[in-house]
């Protein structure tokens, strides 16, 4: 019987400009998702904590699409 993957990611570009110069950009980044979808806010305020960006201006989400493939990201047991 063929496994049913039930697991979510978003697939997208982003653009972040910093407020004293310079930018970052992603092409066909992906993250693990819960549910079936994510705004691009919360999608914008994700990448700035996840990747400790500091000094953030304008983040924008581009070609944003929902995917099921297995989630990569381990989860980690709760502290004891």
């Amino acid at each position: 019987m063929e496994q049913v993957i039930q697991d979510k990611r978003v697939c997208f570009d982003f653009e972040v400009d910093f407020s004293n110069g310079g930018g970052l950009q992603g092409q066909g980044f992906r993250l693990d998702i819960d549910g079936d979808d994510i705004s691009d806010s919360d999608l914008a305020e994700y990448i700035v904590q996840d990747m400790r960006l500091l000094m953030v201006g304008a983040v924008r989400i581009l070609n944003k699409s929902v995917i099921r493939e297995p989630h990569k990201r381990r989860v980690k047991p709760p502290a004891v």
